[in-house]
């Protein structure tokens, strides 16, 4: 077992706990929809896992409690499933660094995250463990924050976790701003 799987079910528990209030929840890049089963789950959110892979989605898309989760194959830069601000909160793990067009992702994230909805970002960071046992790129935190800033989030928070080799990226879609009368 590797350091990241040791972690992996602190990690879950981790971001349930910190979107906990979210009802409806958009993970990209679910992979087998692990965490958006756990989330189902464990906290009765509603939701819908979506990654450009369909390499091994459960056939019944029900967790073993019962509570329906949805999965789809797409490409997470056209969410065209999704209405506007219909998300409370997105979470993406171990998918940044996959993805062909990171800024594309985060702007249809943000035309689906409501206003006041919290975008949370883990991934691999660059230098980190991962990249030795992978050789793959990964990007800084801030990289990730810039990228975050660009596509209009605020409140961005980006650090590394777990010994420093796990980055854990916060950012919110800006609250609707009512104009003076």
């Amino acid at each position: 077992m590797n350091f990241y799987d040791h972690i992996k079910p602190q990690l879950m528990h981790r971001i349930g706990r910190e979107i906990r209030l979210a009802r409806r929840v958009l993970d990209i890049g679910c992979g087998p929809c692990d965490l958006v089963q756990h989330l189902a789950d464990t906290y009765q959110q509603d939701v819908t896992g979506v990654d450009i892979s369909r390499r091994s989605f459960p056939r019944a898309q029900r967790t073993r409690a019962g509570h329906r989760f949805r999965c789809f194959q797409r490409d997470a830069a056209i969410l065209s499933f999704a209405l506007d601000a219909s998300v409370d909160a997105v979470v993406s793990v171990w998918a940044l660094h996959e993805m062909e067009r990171p800024q594309a992702v985060l702007t249809e994230v943000r035309r689906v995250l409501r206003p006041g909805g919290e975008l949370l970002i883990v991934d691999f960071p660059k230098g980190s463990l991962a990249q030795k046992l992978w050789n793959e790129d990964y990007y800084d935190p801030d990289e990730v924050s810039h990228m975050l800033v660009e596509a209009g989030f605020s409140e961005v928070k980006v650090r590394r976790i777990e010994r420093l080799q796990v980055m854990w990226a916060q950012a919110q879609q800006p609250a609707l701003q009512v104009a003076p009368r």
